[in-house]
């Protein structure tokens, strides 16, 4: 996964950098951090700066994971998207404006409030139950304005964009082709890639001879999708799980087939261009639509299908999920704990430095295990036991903290932290916690990258 990702953002980067009109979103902070901090030269990271700069990469949602919505704590959630925010506006000084909540399996009403109440512009969610979806897209109800606090109600209100039953991915199988569709990298190989550079499962290639078929199958669903939603501009997403490990065949695919779309738009009634969630969304706004209002409701549970009702996740990997609490626990208490000592004893004896580093790879594990694949237990065992993995190293870091911050001579350190019964009593709880745990006229379709 490390290999495929700065893949992405290596191939991406580079390709982003050759035409200006290419777009592309990214969408979750850990591994581009991991990237930018282990992989990416001084040239890369200066292409990306530029790329940011003038809007041709743009950072969606920005914590450092997707979050899961149904099994999470809100704490956590805000934690985890401190983390990515943080580095992105010390990294470019840029914030996130929308979402990409695309995969969690359902929606909560108060994921809206929150990135609300961070800045975001537009929110963009996708698993919802299926009958539902099927009566939205009838109605052309696919886009409404979320007011999720029934308390704050038109004072954290966000405009929210529900993709329709394609999901964030183009159709994956075509008539001509029986490979990938519209993605011709293939299926990703690594450690070893092929030395030839053909990837099982690559679709055929876009040529003269291929390319009007491609189109027609492209402006046929863009126009599919275009009777779902309100306004002439349709959000096509152009990327899936695992793809564009290989953007430079993307881009050499995709090139050409918008170019003779675009060539032939009078024939095919459609224009494309590539698009930022930034870019689409101000579309949607300058048609000054007046949009319906939804309440506080949740879109929880969610069914893919009849029968498939997405519940137990709610309690499998029982305790991934158990180690996860407490370490969030763990977290906010030694967070608080050192921060009380700074003020108390700023001379005293815990580095600053070395308590700041256990804290933050706490931070780390707590935050990345939010992610929708992670305290859900759906990943693969593998998975689950590097979440476990890093939880329970990072909660033994900060057990050394917390274990010198109470036994660490510091003049009356124990009296000042034991002042008041709140005082008191978190101290008791962390000497247990230490003890026990070491979309009319012509349309206009942006394709949206990822």
């Amino acid at each position: 996964m490390h290999a495929y990702a700065a893949n992405v953002y290596t191939s991406v980067t580079q390709e982003l950098s050759k035409y200006k009109d290419r777009r592309f979103i990214a969408v979750e902070q850990e591994f581009f951090r991991l990237w930018w901090d282990t992989v990416a030269s001084d040239s890369l990271k200066k292409q990306v700066r530029q790329l940011v700069t003038e809007g041709r990469l743009e950072f969606i949602i920005g914590g450092q994971v997707m979050h899961d919505e149904a099994v999470t704590d809100l704490d956590d959630q805000i934690l985890q998207m401190t983390e990515g925010h943080g580095f992105l506006y010390q990294t470019f000084g840029v914030r996130p404006r929308f979402s990409w909540h695309v995969d969690p399996f359902g929606a909560s009403a108060t994921t809206p409030v929150l990135f609300a109440l961070a800045g975001f512009d537009a929110h963009l969610i996708s698993r919802i139950d299926y009958d539902l979806k099927h009566s939205m897209q009838k109605n052309k109800k696919l886009q409404f304005v979320w007011r999720g606090s029934p308390s704050l109600k038109a004072k954290q209100e966000i405009f929210t964009h529900t993709m329709d039953q394609f999901s964030y991915c183009t159709p994956s199988h075509l008539p001509f082709s029986s490979s990938s569709g519209f993605y011709w990298n293939g299926i990703a190989l690594f450690p070893d890639p092929p030395i030839d550079g053909v990837y099982p499962n690559m679709s055929l290639p876009v040529t003269k001879e291929t390319v009007q078929l491609y189109a027609k199958t492209m402006v046929e669903n863009i126009k599919q999708r275009a009777a779902w939603f309100r306004t002439s501009h349709v959000l096509w997403p152009w990327g899936c799980d695992k793809q564009f490990y290989n953007s430079s065949v993307q881009f050499r695919n995709m090139d050409p087939l918008m170019k003779y779309i675009n060539q032939n738009s009078k024939e095919f009634g459609v224009t494309v261009q590539y698009a930022t969630l930034s870019e689409y969304f101000q579309s949607v706004h300058q048609t000054n639509l007046s949009w319906d209002v939804r309440g506080a409701e949740d879109f929880l549970p969610y069914s893919s299908e009849p029968y498939q009702a997405w519940t137990g996740f709610y309690a499998s990997r029982n305790v991934l999920k158990g180690v996860a609490r407490r370490a969030s626990s763990q977290l906010y208490a030694a967070e608080t704990l050192f921060t009380r000592y700074r003020v108390s004893f700023p001379d005293g004896p815990v580095a600053k430095d070395w308590a700041l580093e256990k804290l933050r790879a706490l931070r780390w594990a707590v935050s990345e295990v939010q992610h929708h694949d992670g305290i859900t237990g759906t990943e693969s065992p593998k998975v689950a036991e590097m979440y476990t993995q890093h939880l329970v190293q990072a909660m033994m870091g900060v057990d050394e903290l917390l274990a010198a911050l109470f036994l660490l001579p510091h003049n009356l350190a124990a009296s000042n932290i034991r002042d008041t019964n709140f005082h008191r009593k978190g101290a008791n709880r962390l000497v247990k916690a230490t003890a026990s745990m070491n979309t009319g006229g012509p349309l206009n379709a942006c394709c949206s990258n990822r």
